[in-house]
């Protein structure tokens, strides 16, 4: 006959709690992890949300950096283009002032009679390559007197004037532009002194004349 051994057929046992205990952490641990998770996602997307705005701010800084360069950048090319104007312009102003006296020469041949010949086509081609760099010549008999532009080099009176007047041109003044590289040489007369109270007293009395309707006839 065989001897059984105690407890090795049976089971032993487990206590009916046992189960229930351990499914519970594991439920807890689940349900842990459902709670993290939607809080990691807001955290994620707040974070995202963070980098976007510092993203769009160093967007704005850097345009706003961009149109100042481009805003610097046409302001120095148009002061480049104006100084280079205003050189020019110098440059050309220089070249026509030193060509006056040559200028006055010629002149002064013409009204002698004495420009003829190949120097009259010299100083005639000379005038004309003056005049397209820009000189222009400028002082009239008759016209009233400025002395921005007219230098008076003689004075006098004369009736017939009724104010300062450019009787003589003794030499022609020239601009370049807006810029006057010589003042146009003058001799200048004044109205003569009580002429204008005898013009106005002759002026008076006619008037007078006039509402009278003339001198008593005899």
């Amino acid at each position: 006959m065989t001897e059984e051994t105690p407890g090795f057929d049976e089971k032993p046992d487990v206590p009916s709690g046992a189960t229930s205990d351990d499914a519970e952490p594991t439920a807890a641990a689940s349900s842990a992890e459902e709670a993290a998770a939607p809080a990691g996602d807001a955290h994620q997307t707040a974070a995202l949300v963070a980098q976007l705005d510092q993203v769009r701010t160093a967007l704005g800084e850097r345009t706003a950096d961009l149109q100042r360069l481009q805003a610097e950048y046409q302001n120095y090319r148009r002061r480049v283009e104006r100084d280079r104007i205003a050189v020019r312009e110098i440059a050309i102003a220089n070249l026509l002032t030193e060509l006056l006296p040559v200028l006055d020469d010629i002149g002064r041949a013409r009204d002698h009679g004495e420009l003829v010949g190949g120097f009259k086509s010299v100083a005639e081609s000379l005038e004309t390559v003056a005049a397209k760099m820009g000189l222009q010549q400028f002082g009239k008999e008759g016209e009233p007197f400025d002395p921005t532009i007219h230098e008076a080099l003689m004075h006098s009176y004369a009736p017939d004037v009724t104010e300062t007047t450019c009787v003589a041109i003794l030499q022609p003044g020239y601009r370049f532009g807006e810029r006057t590289i010589r003042p146009a040489r003058v001799a200048v007369a004044e109205p003569q002194p009580g002429a204008q109270t005898v013009k106005a007293e002759d002026s008076a009395e006619t008037g007078d004349d006039k509402e009278s309707g003339g001198p008593d006839e005899g």
